[in-house]
């Protein structure tokens, strides 16, 4: 069940960037679906190791390093997922913050429910 509600998370996060200027998805439910289990397994894999390897630039911009670390990951994940398209490097740190601010809106009621 924590895996649906993951990739279900994966496939609102993914749909919510499309709202910045230069991100878009074109594709049906199931190119939708498989767009999040790509993503979900590069958000397992990938991210990890590129924020070990960004430490230092992380802690010498006191952590603003994220924010473009984020976009440069979208970037590349939109090269994985089919019919995923961001346009740039601002496109995909604007479409970062977007994946912030939505992972964090759902991790809010993810911890509401597990206080019920």
């Amino acid at each position: 069940m924590r895996i649906l509600l993951g990739l279900a998370g994966n496939i609102l996060a993914l749909l919510a960037t499309c709202v910045v200027p230069g991100i878009e998805f074109k594709g049906n439910p199931l190119m939708l679906l498989l767009a999040g289990v790509i993503f979900a397994l590069f958000n397992a894999i990938i991210r990890p190791l590129a924020l070990i390897l960004s430490i230092p630039f992380l802690v010498v911009t006191l952590g603003l390093f994220y924010f473009v670390l984020n976009g440069m990951l979208l970037v590349v994940a939109s090269w994985l997922i089919p019919g995923y398209t961001v346009k740039g490097l601002v496109a995909g740190i604007l479409g970062g913050l977007v994946l912030t601010v939505v992972n964090w809106i759902l991790g809010a009621f993810k911890d509401k429910k597990k206080d019920d």
